[in-house]
């Protein structure tokens, strides 16, 4: 513990250095620097908090379809929300599920005794991938009850490592594992981890929720209620948008909604610079000009989960960077999803391609003959389509099996 304290402590330093010239680390420093004095101004010492913790976004969505039935069932607790990433803080930061949301100060053991002595959490909750040991030591000490929900367990992870056995001995803090499949039970039980249930993925819930609550566009709806066949590139990136848009300007029974990763108009200007055929801004559209376009450029957040209900066909970005983004939001509406090759350490995806309900590509040409193969049956599309909701459908509960088992 000595040895990864110093590496947080380095760590933090390194943070703050280069925070004068890095928005992320400066807005990560001057959040964690807030977070005492909103705790002092906002923690009611005469009630009961759960902490939850996110570190960023996605995790914050497998999160909250137990935040909000915690407070829905059970009003008599108050939910602290914090992230350690500014990626997720910023954008949820007024979220009004949560009575309190700040970020998370870093794992060094001085922080955490003030962090905890200020939130006086009566339970917390991690999140996924959240193993911060100094957190849950103390937490154990103190005799909170610990729990990770949506937790996923790999033979890559430095648990299982020879080098990683002191780090190990955090697991044994958790007073339960909410874990995600047999795997993950089997590799635990292996090292002594046995305090552990296998509930799935609250995200499953959350999609399901949002695919009932989606927000309808119109423009977006006229756009694609014409003949031929939508694509929905979602979080895309550079790498995504060589492969698809060439198909889409070679296509023209194929009509795209383009939803990037990235909005700052350097890459709005590379895309719009790439696209043969006609388009129009979601921000500058309107009844008139949608009505002749060919692709729409979706320049704001918040839209994606809802946009593809429109679609026929899911292109989710990231497969050829760090990794995909969210296959459930589109597997959700019941259309097939296509990704790049960096999948596996995605469940939901390899699930997904073993349902065939989605298919995955390595260069253009296959991204064009799964294309051609979809475009040209829609036999193909409904069938692949409907593999993809049944699993997503079949595998929801995980926040309902998940309250049951936390002592509140």
């Amino acid at each position: 513990m000595i040895l990864y304290s110093l590496i947080i402590h380095l760590y933090a330093f390194l943070v703050g250095l280069i925070s004068p010239l890095h928005k992320k680390a400066r807005l990560m420093m001057v959040g964690q620097w807030r977070t005492n004095s909103i705790l002092r101004n906002n923690i009611d010492r005469r009630e009961k908090y759960i902490w939850f913790h996110a570190s960023s976004l996605g995790e914050f969505e497998q999160g909250r379809p137990l935040m909000e039935q915690i407070k829905a069932t059970h009003p008599d607790y108050k939910i602290l929300l914090t992230f350690f990433s500014p990626s997720g803080y910023e954008v949820r930061k007024n979220y009004d599920g949560a009575d309190v949301v700040c970020y998370l100060p870093f794992d060094t053991p001085c922080r955490v005794r003030k962090f905890l002595d200020l939130a006086n959490p009566a339970i917390a909750v991690f999140i996924k991938y959240e193993f911060w040991a100094n957190y849950l030591v103390e937490l154990k000490r103190r005799n909170i009850p610990t729990y990770i929900i949506s937790a996923i367990f790999n033979r890559r992870q430095v648990f299982f490592k020879w080098y990683g056995k002191s780090y190990r001995n955090v697991l044994n803090c958790f007073t339960r594992l909410f874990v995600q499949d047999d795997d993950s039970r089997s590799l635990l039980a292996e090292y002594g981890v046995n305090n552990v249930d296998v509930i799935g993925d609250t995200r499953f819930d959350r999609v399901v929720d949002v695919q009932s609550q989606a927000g309808k566009f119109p423009l977006i709806e006229r756009f694609a209620d014409k003949d031929g066949v939508v694509l929905v590139a979602g979080s895309s990136w550079k790498d995504d948008e060589d492969i698809f848009i060439d198909y889409f300007n070679e296509h023209s029974d194929v009509r795209l909604i383009i939803a990037p990763h990235e909005i700052h108009s350097e890459h709005l200007i590379s895309i719009q610079s790439r696209l043969k055929r006609p388009f129009v801004c979601l921000s500058e559209a309107n009844e008139t000009n949608v009505a002749n376009k060919d692709c729409i450029i979706i320049d704001s957040f918040g839209m994606l989960s809802s946009i593809y209900r429109y679609g026929d066909i899911a292109y989710i970005g990231g497969g050829f960077g760090a990794g995909i983004h969210n296959v459930l939001e589109a597997a959700v509406y019941g259309i097939p999803v296509i990704f790049g090759p960096k999948y596996d350490k995605f469940k939901e995806a390899t699930d997904l391609l073993a349902r065939k309900g989605a298919f995955t590509i390595n260069d253009k040409d296959s991204f064009y003959k799964i294309m051609n193969h979809l475009r040209n049956s829609s036999d193909a599309i409904k069938s692949a389509g409907s593999n993809a909701e049944n699993y997503v459908k079949s595998n929801t509960g995980a926040t309902n099996n998940i309250l049951k088992r936390i002592s509140l």
